[in-house]
């Protein structure tokens, strides 16, 4: 399967009410399923190479706070570059749409970007770390 197919793939099955989909043409193997969060490609037996579904980053309301979630499971990066300034650090007062970190999945850059205004109280993640689908990242106040 072309790599542009599974592109078009992807989208038809985003684009649809389809909550899972799978598709399998000789020895390769394609599974869609949106909330998982993951779409797994199977070229050959043993061969598995899993994509994050990027999704916009989300506030979630706590007795503490807003929190800002991972929308993709990926690496951490604080900053734009090893010897630059991170995007935000403790005390900042950050605006919606503004870049708070790097997500990097797949050698794809995602940045994420605060859904609220507020101010930076906690960052619950380590630069470089590895961050899970749904990870809180951020505590804004």
């Amino acid at each position: 399967m072309k790599f542009e197919n599974l592109l078009e793939l992807i989208k038809a099955v985003s684009d649809s009410s389809l909550t899972e989909f799978k598709y399998e043409e000789n020895d390769i193997s394609v599974k869609l399923a949106k909330n998982s969060g993951v779409v797994q490609v199977v070229e050959a037996p043993q061969t598995v190479v899993s994509a994050p579904v990027a999704e916009p980053a989300e506030a979630v309301e706590t007795t503490v706070g807003k929190v800002i979630t991972s929308p993709l499971v990926g690496t951490f990066y604080a900053a734009p570059g090893e010897d630059m300034d991170a995007f935000v650090k403790v005390g900042d007062r950050v605006e919606k749409g503004q870049v708070l970190a790097i997500v990097e999945a797949m050698k794809l850059m995602n940045e994420i970007e605060s859904d609220i205004d507020g101010v930076i109280e906690e960052i619950l993640v380590e630069n470089a770390q590895m961050v899970e689908y749904g990870q809180p990242l951020f505590r804004l106040q």
